[in-house]
């Protein structure tokens, strides 16, 4: 199919940002399930900070395009979808522990192939398969069946957005929110000295905000086109990573996307920073144990990603800078099913998984 102006503008917008965060993984040691691991069992919250600083960064970004009259947010599919918390959940927590079983996220998966890592060759595949199934194949079926219904209506969550759902509550402006939640996050950011110490590790967290933010801004104002309209978007690495792959076998019947460039622009700024730090490896699984497991992970991480309406990224920062209602859900329970699948890596059953969470939180059996 002959690529568009529009098309290829936004495969571009996508790209150039993918590269920055490919750097950012790589040489900003910048890691969902790593930030999680060490604020849940090292009491190290460094990562964590950068995260949220992240989100911080974004959610300004969004806000002052949407002032500004560059987009419009209730057009991105995360909040023209409505508001379902169970397949939020549900999903959620499937992605976080498939992310434990894999040891990273739909992102990371990106990275480590940049970096030479076979066995997220394989979890690459197996998840842009699985999140094409949960698009339009039987696991999709599953979601319009039985979680689908459960959709909530109603006036106040008619646009899912915080703060317009606190403005509703409250009957203040909706705009007065958005400022005030960018500084409780950056308050809480900036309280730890540590990290004010560590001015590479805030230079990341801003700029992969502002990334976040060009996503939604590049998408929705600087491609826009009225004859070949493309969806305002930004970045998150579940349906991208089937797009890719399809496009990949069928380049002649698809077309270029904002999707495929930010997998693509991952992979490439992961692989130029292996290549500064000479840490390029071809590394592949040491027994079938391994790869059964990460090919289950990969198949949870694919639908559950789809399910959720996006990933640690595609909700944890992109949904996030929208103030999406569905996001501190979403981030919730992958936190939750990655905590609960680090625990089960750890003892190997379900009842040593409740043993040690009963370690991790100082409970006895007997409480």
């Amino acid at each position: 199919m002959e690529e568009t102006t529009a098309t290829v503008s936004a495969f571009a917008v996508g790209l150039t940002g993918g590269v920055f965060l490919g750097l950012s993984a790589r040489l900003g040691k910048f890691c969902t399930l790593a930030a999680i691991e060490d604020a849940l069992f090292a009491q190290n919250t460094t990562r964590w900070r950068m995260w949220v600083l992240a989100m911080a960064t974004a959610i300004l970004g969004v806000f002052a395009a949407e002032i500004l009259g560059l987009i419009d947010p209730r057009q991105a599919h995360v909040i023209a979808s409505g508001f379902n918390p169970v397949s939020i959940i549900v999903g959620g927590l499937m992605f976080g522990v498939g992310m434990s079983l894999v040891g990273t996220c739909g992102f990371g998966t990106i990275v480590r192939l940049g970096g030479g890592d076979l066995k997220s060759l394989l979890v690459f595949l197996v998840l842009g398969i699985s999140a094409f199934m949960a698009a339009s194949g039987p696991t999709a079926l599953l979601h319009v069946w039985f979680i689908q219904p459960w959709t909530l209506q109603g006036d106040l969550i008619s646009d899912p957005r915080l703060h317009v759902v606190l403005a509703k509550l409250t009957g203040g402006g909706a705009n007065l929110f958005p400022p005030i939640i960018v500084a409780v996050l950056v308050s809480w950011v900036l309280s730890d000295v540590k990290f004010r110490s560590r001015p590479n590790r805030i230079a990341w967290g801003l700029g992969v905000g502002l990334v976040i933010a060009s996503g939604w801004v590049g998408t929705g104002y600087f491609v826009h086109d009225e004859f070949d309209p493309q969806p305002m978007v930004s970045y998150t690495f579940i349906y991208p990573v089937g797009t890719t792959l399809m496009y990949a076998m069928t380049s002649t019947a698809s077309q270029l996307s904002f999707g495929i460039g930010s997998t693509l622009g991952v992979l490439l700024g992961a692989f130029a920073a292996a290549h500064h730090k000479r840490e390029l490896r071809w590394e592949t699984h040491d027994d079938p144990v391994e790869a059964k497991r990460q090919i289950f992970g990969a198949f949870l991480i694919g639908t559950g990603g789809m399910y959720a309406l996006g990933c640690t990224f595609g909700q944890g920062l992109s949904a996030v800078s929208l103030l999406a209602l569905s996001a501190p859900l979403a981030l919730a329970s992958i936190w939750l099913g990655a905590w609960l699948g680090i625990l089960y890596l750890m003892e190997g059953s379900l009842t040593g998984l409740w043993q040690t969470a009963d370690r991790v939180t100082g409970r006895t059996p007997a409480e």
